[in-house]
């Protein structure tokens, strides 16, 4: 069978929001990807059908892979003057993503994501409990939402780029120009920035913006069956510890984890990235997270 890949756009104001939709001739239930702070949606896929959300098309599976706000393919890209963060993907992009496919595909659908795009996630959902009737499963690479493990990886990722270098750019810039300096594969706005700042630092899950209190909120989810991953490897920006306590901190009790190592019999030690980009994850922790997946219907 053959794999399509077409871009789709969700008209909201001046804004077009972009979703990859990827599929072979046979559909089955649809998946909503979300990435990260300094990335967009190419973390899941490439234009040659390689990534994470071509193997589940591959699998039947029917892919939409999100460009937050101003990254990836989203237009217009960010720039100085671009004033939205963390607020407006959870209330705004993530439910028109939602409501797109589900509108399009009148079932529920599969949640994944990458790193912060997870928390953004939690958020949404925590936020507006009567999404979750749209969703069968929630599979979350790498996500963590506070950084309270201390090693140099810590300091120099996290301490000295994200919370000062990071920081100090998107004043003078107007915005975190993460592709300049090649630290990331897409821009933040400096809203974006100071918010995710905001909650790397240990402390209370309290929207920078309208003060809604995600941490009681998250208390009273009747979550998804959720499956948390990350690698032995990734040893600040996903660190064990850090996913274990937002499992904890969304009250997520039933969540899954898995921790891939080769201790753990996988093919390889993985880090942040290549949990989702080496060539082994294909034949290694893919296939099991696909069968997972459609057991969850």
């Amino acid at each position: 069978m053959s794999m399509n890949q077409e871009s789709l756009f969700i008209e909201d104001g001046e804004h077009q929001l972009h979703l990859r939709h990827i599929w072979q001739d046979t559909l089955g239930s649809p998946v909503l990807m979300v990435h990260g702070a300094v990335e967009n949606g190419r973390i899941f896929y490439t234009e040659n059908n390689k990534g994470f959300a071509c193997f589940l098309a591959g699998q039947g599976f029917d892919v939409y892979v999100a460009d937050l706000r101003g990254r990836g393919k989203s237009r217009p890209a960010i720039h100085a003057d671009a004033s939205y963060g963390q607020f407006e993907a959870i209330t705004r992009d993530i439910p028109l993503f939602m409501d797109f496919i589900h509108n399009k595909i009148n079932k529920p659908m599969h949640l994944v994501s990458h790193s912060w795009g997870g928390v953004l996630l939690a958020s949404c959902l925590s936020r507006f409990p009567q999404r979750l009737a749209q969703v069968y499963s929630n599979v979350c690479f790498g996500t963590k939402r506070s950084v309270a493990i201390t090693n140099l990886e810590k300091l120099i990722k996290v301490k000295l780029f994200w919370n000062a270098f990071a920081v100090k750019i998107a004043k003078r810039k107007g915005f975190f120009d993460a592709k300049k300096y090649r630290v990331g594969s897409d821009n933040e706005t400096i809203q974006s920035v100071a918010d995710s700042v905001a909650w790397v630092k240990k402390g209370h899950w309290l929207d920078p913006q309208d003060g809604f209190d995600y941490f009681q909120a998250a208390k009273y989810v009747d979550w998804p069956a959720s499956w948390y991953l990350t690698g032995v490897k990734d040893k600040a920006l996903g660190h064990v510890d850090d996913v274990l306590n937002f499992i904890e901190e969304t009250a997520n009790t039933e969540a899954r984890f898995s921790l891939l190592s080769k201790k753990a019999g996988n093919a390889l030690d993985y880090d942040h990235i290549n949990i989702l980009t080496h060539p082994e994850a294909v034949s290694d922790h893919f296939p099991q997270i696909s069968q997972w997946m459609k057991e969850q219907e």
